[in-house]
């Protein structure tokens, strides 16, 4: 099926959610030929930019919403087959570090291996993600260079494409990870995942 479709995924590793859309997002792919261009951006620098707060602290003191958004994600897990899935003890983890990790990594050629790899120590093994010794540890025992993708995180460039990815997502409307965009349309949240399916498919017969 040819490509006539892109779905920009608007991405944090420190969105539980994120990880979950981005196991789903592949099969979307294969079914629609749309191809999936994963943009790295900050969720801090998001929040901070449209005075958004996590659900935890946005939600915490509302009788039973975390609740349920706790039994929707057992739903959505158990939906997929993504037994492999944990919540972080050390959640919320600051994803600094990580995300100018994976633009360094992409820059030296090994951008999906420190993609799979970061993802899993996040949301599989419950690894500290904000700790740099972790980091290094977790890249080393992947075949990865962890000093070497360490050190390239204060390249400026690397901090000014992250930076840069930030503030392009801002101005297109987002607030919160994970966002996806079918050409301009929005969707925000692994719930709208079927939405962004039909867009896709949708995209793919007009072409």
């Amino acid at each position: 099926m040819p490509q006539s479709a892109a779905i920009d995924f608007i991405f944090d590793f420190g969105s539980p959610n994120g990880y979950l859309a981005w196991k789903v997002l592949p099969q979307i792919a294969a079914r629609t030929g749309a191809r999936v261009n994963l943009i790295p951006c900050l969720l801090g620098g998001i929040f901070k930019a449209t005075n958004n707060r996590s659900p935890v602290e946005a939600f915490g003191e509302v009788k039973g919403k975390l609740a349920y958004e706790a039994l929707e994600t057992r739903r959505f897990v158990e939906r997929h087959n993504l037994t492999a899935f944990r919540q972080n003890p050390h959640f919320p983890v600051n994803t600094l570090l990580i995300m100018r990790g994976l633009i360094a990594a992409r820059r030296l050629g090994v951008g999906d291996r420190y993609l799979e790899t970061v993802l899993a120590a996040m949301w599989e093994q419950g690894e500290k993600m904000d700790d740099p010794e972790v980091v290094r540890r977790v890249l080393d025992t992947a075949g990865l260079d962890g000093a070497g993708v360490i050190a390239a995180t204060q390249d400026p460039d690397v901090k000014a494409e992250l930076v840069a990815n930030t503030e392009a997502a801002v101005a297109r409307g987002v607030f919160g990870v994970p966002t996806f965009f079918v050409g301009e349309e929005m969707f925000f949240g692994k719930d709208r995942l079927a939405q962004v399916e039909a867009e896709a498919a949708k995209a793919a017969a007009a072409a």
